[in-house]
């Protein structure tokens, strides 16, 4: 097994400039500040990337910044979804050209159904490269939930998948997997609110969300969390979860983009069907932002 699947994992925004184009020399000023801070990969193309109003050029050419930011010091591990199956592996393929060091494999954009269909999507992009891959499992935002013997079955069949993103928001999850798979899967959690939950238990890794606005304190109640220092751990996540819950939302690409905007690491804007928050909504959340930077715990 591979060595990508471990730390905290930011599922990056996607930064766009006034005419809603990507903002290229941000993505990479945000990805060398993440790197920089301690995050172990990085994941582009995703739901917090805005995934599914890019066109296929523009997910190819923000994992090429995304690679050429990196410099080689992490893995690039871009979200793989598409509409067809066939789009999916095209996409899949464009970034291991691109220099991806591994995939985190979706199940497909609006078209949700049953195991025989789904496996046969998730192997097909599995299968259509050598690159390792972690199967995301995300059933309230897919409708798609792949179960424990379900993913046994799919690393049975495919050596390079080697580890799940596990965002079903039950922790029970994690103990199914790790029964069923042993050590053959790494887990991950991908439910900001789920961390500590997550990894007692036994998630390895963290795809986060609030991690892109505020990374020291993310890898600092995972790492806590791993190392099973609980007291400190959970010290941390009393001020942290107000802002991880946003992760868990209907409008958490706006609610991390603004956090972003409000630590100077990003701007709000959105591509539609999203808009930008407003009105008392977006007081409510810009009241919980601000209370928490002033309330920042000392590093």
């Amino acid at each position: 097994m591979s060595t990508i699947w471990t730390g905290v994992l930011p599922a990056i925004t996607t930064p766009f400039d006034s005419a809603l184009h990507i903002d290229h020399a941000f993505v990479g000023k945000h990805v060398r500040w993440l790197v920089g801070h301690g995050a172990q990969g990085i994941i582009p193309c995703g739901s917090l990337g805005e995934g599914a109003t890019l066109s296929f050029d523009e997910k190819v050419a923000l994992i090429s910044t995304c690679v050429q930011a990196v410099d080689g010091k992490v893995p690039v591990i871009p979200g793989i979804a598409a509409l067809s199956t066939d789009e999916a592996v095209c996409l899949a393929q464009a970034a291991e050209a691109a220099g991806c060091g591994g995939l985190m494999v979706l199940p497909p954009y609006v078209y949700a159904s049953d195991w025989r269909e789904m496996k046969a999507h998730v192997a097909a992009v599995i299968g259509a490269t050598k690159l390792p891959c972690m199967l995301y499992n995300n059933p309230p935002a897919y409708k798609t939930d792949f179960t424990a013997p379900q993913v046994a079955e799919l690393a049975t069949e495919h050596a390079n998948l080697e580890a799940v993103k596990e965002s079903s928001g039950d922790s029970r999850r994690v103990s199914a997997l790790r029964v069923a798979l042993g050590e053959r899967l790494r887990i991950g959690v991908g439910l900001d609110d789920m961390v500590c939950e997550g990894v007692a238990a036994g998630a390895q890794f963290w795809v986060a969300g609030t991690v892109n606005a505020f990374p020291q304190e993310s890898i600092r109640q995972f790492e806590l969390a791993l190392a099973g220092r609980w007291q400190e751990a959970y010290d941390l996540y009393r001020w942290h979860l107000p802002l991880l819950r946003m992760d868990t939302t209907i409008k958490f690409v706006q609610l991390i983009k603004l956090m972003q905007a409000e630590v100077g690491m990003g701007s709000a804007s959105v591509r539609a069907p999203r808009l930008e928050l407003a009105g008392a909504e977006r007081d409510e959340a810009l009241a919980v932002i601000r209370h928490a930077i002033a309330t920042r715990p000392q590093a």
